[in-house]
């Protein structure tokens, strides 16, 4: 049986569990589950309309040689101001989607493909029915209809499928692309606009000797994750931005799978963040590198100021260590990755490899360039005293079992919710991530929020079996951003941690985190406005695929 059939049965079998369980779970007979939302909704009064197809395409990814077959996202606009939708030529991507806080907005999706597709708006807080959940997968010639507020703050966000087990897939092949989100906060600070406002889309591929996307095959792949051995920029390889001499605003996402970028420039010169994931920090961060785990969005603000014309920088993806399981790392450490062409463990470009990233040659000199704000934005802290759950924070445990990443130790499901994983709207929570590969399958179930307080670090949690799959995640939670308030290392892999624990922003909103193997992360998260199911789950797109992604039942 094939992959897309065997998909096709298993998705069946989901709705049909789901749809059965839908009257026995508070909040979720009104979702519509199953159904296909095809009609506007009376009443609602767009002020952007967009028209989205999915198809299979052919682009000219390399210079030379065939084209490249892609999935990839088209659009027309129908309504709205015409910077709404800024097309990339040419590429693969989809294109820009730029928006303004408090526009009203819907998307026709249309699925040409011949598999089914949803798409989920990664940042953007938005209702249940909007937000992309498998559950709500079109099968092909089927429409969905998009509609919400913009209600996120100014910053940096994207799209991409998010189809149940075709994930990973979908996204490789080409859907995805950027959302830019402004507001009259961001407009009165100047920052770096039009030519001198860029996306900087960053993602690896492999490609076949006639320029075909190679993607991995295997559980033993798929449980380390997907690293191509082509780094593409803005949906091209070797890319190079032409600059002139004074400031830029660059829009850093890592649209990869699984791969983890340690971005710093080849000089040494520091780099300095206005704004991570959806939203512009409080005030400018600097930092002698900037660690990008798939799924995270970085401002950049860089400043060519004083640079002679014909100069020449290279941003890296500098070196690093201990974010793959320690067979991993040792055979990289000896020289264990190739075999045929291929690595043993994966890409012939190792995950902490050095390598470019893009190039940017100053080519022209000019006086006028924007100042750096000593302020950007008001930005409102949590702490403990806006939760009430402090003393019993919720879990968010990952485990690496073999063939089986989990989180809680559960696989997804569209039709079991865990009591901790039951949230009042309007509520603002406490959650712990944490490693727990020593745990037992119901202890989560049991013993909720107390299990996070003792699971995650020390004792013999860490002592498992798992602890020889342990690797770094990206954990992504839908909805509203949250908050980073505390992180701990105690000692494991300490040397492999001091690669990496400098390049991390932990000081405004958030969406997406990597939590490195024997860290714990404590962070705030509002539940607010919207009921529904919204999910939490690993970015390595492969292990969401594997089933470790779970659901928060907002009522």
């Amino acid at each position: 049986m094939s992959t897309r059939n065997l998909y096709n049965r298993r998705h069946f079998m989901q709705l049909s569990a789901f749809t059965a369980a839908a009257a026995a779970i508070p909040g979720l007979a009104w979702s519509n589950t199953g159904r296909i939302k095809s009609a506007p909704t009376p009443g609602f009064n767009p002020d952007v309309e967009i028209e989205f197809t999915t198809r299979n395409a052919h682009i000219q990814v390399l210079k030379n040689g065939p084209t490249t077959n892609v999935q990839k996202y088209y659009a027309r606009l129908l309504k709205g101001p015409e910077n709404t939708l800024i097309p990339l030529r040419g590429n693969y991507l989809g294109p820009i989607l730029n928006y303004e806080k408090g526009q009203k907005v819907r998307i026709y999706f249309h699925n040409r493909l011949n598999e089914p597709s949803i798409i989920h708006w990664h940042g953007l807080h938005v209702p249940q029915k909007s937000d992309g959940h498998p559950m709500y997968s079109i099968a092909p010639g089927e429409r969905f209809v998009y509609e919400f507020e913009v209600m996120n703050r100014a910053g940096t966000s994207f799209y991409h499928s998010h189809t149940h087990e075709l994930t990973a897939e979908q996204v490789y092949q080409g859907l995805a692309g950027m959302i830019t989100v402004t507001d009259d906060e961001e407009k009165k600070l100047e920052l770096p606009d039009g030519e001198f406002n860029m996306p900087l889309v960053i993602q690896d591929r492999s490609f076949s000797s006639r320029n075909q996307l190679r993607y991995v095959h295997g559980m033993h792949g798929k449980m380390l994750g997907f690293l191509g051995d082509t780094i593409l920029v803005n949906g091209q390889p070797n890319v190079t931005f032409n600059v002139k001499s004074r400031a830029y605003r660059f829009r850093a996402l890592n649209g990869s799978n699984s791969r983890i970028y340690k971005l710093g420039w080849d000089d040494g010169t520091p780099l300095t963040a206005i704004g991570t994931d959806a939203g512009l920090l409080e005030k400018p961060e600097t930092r002698p590198y900037i660690m990008l785990a798939p799924g995270e969005r970085v401002d950049l603000w860089l400043d060519f100021s004083g640079r002679p014309v014909g100069s020449e920088l290279v941003l890296y993806s500098l070196p690093f260590r201990g974010a793959m399981p320690p067979m991993y790392e040792r055979m990289r450490k000896g020289g264990g990755m190739m075999r045929g062409g291929m690595g043993m463990m994966g890409s012939r470009l190792a995950q902490g490899e050095k390598f470019v990233i893009t190039r940017f040659n100053v080519t022209e000199n000019v006086s006028d360039s924007p100042r750096l704000p000593k302020k950007l934005v008001n930005f409102q802290r949590f702490t403990e005293n806006d939760v009430d759950n402090a003393h019993h924070p919720i879990p968010i445990g990952i485990s690496m079992k073999p063939m089986a990443p989990q989180l809680n130790g559960k696989s997804f499901s569209l039709d079991r919710i865990m009591n901790f994983e039951k949230v009042p709207v309007g509520s603002i929570k406490k959650i712990k991530i944490f490693h727990d590969h020593g745990m037992k399958k119901d202890e989560h179930e049991a013993e909720g929020g107390k299990m996070a307080m003792r699971g995650g670090m020390g004792g013999m949690g860490m002592m498992g079996g798992g602890m020889m799959l342990s690797m770094a995640h990206p954990i992504h939670l839908h909805g509203q951003q949250y908050q980073v308030i505390s992180r701990k290392m105690e000692g494991m892999r300490k040397a492999e941690y001091d690669t990496v624990k400098d390049g991390f922003i932990d000081t405004g909103w958030k969406d997406t985190v990597l939590v490195m193997p024997g860290e714990e992360i404590e962070i705030i998260k509002p539940f607010q406005d919207y009921k529904g199911l919204f999910l939490y789950h690993c970015h390595n797109l492969e292990h969401e695929d594997l089933g470790m992604m779970r659901q928060f039942l907002v009522s």
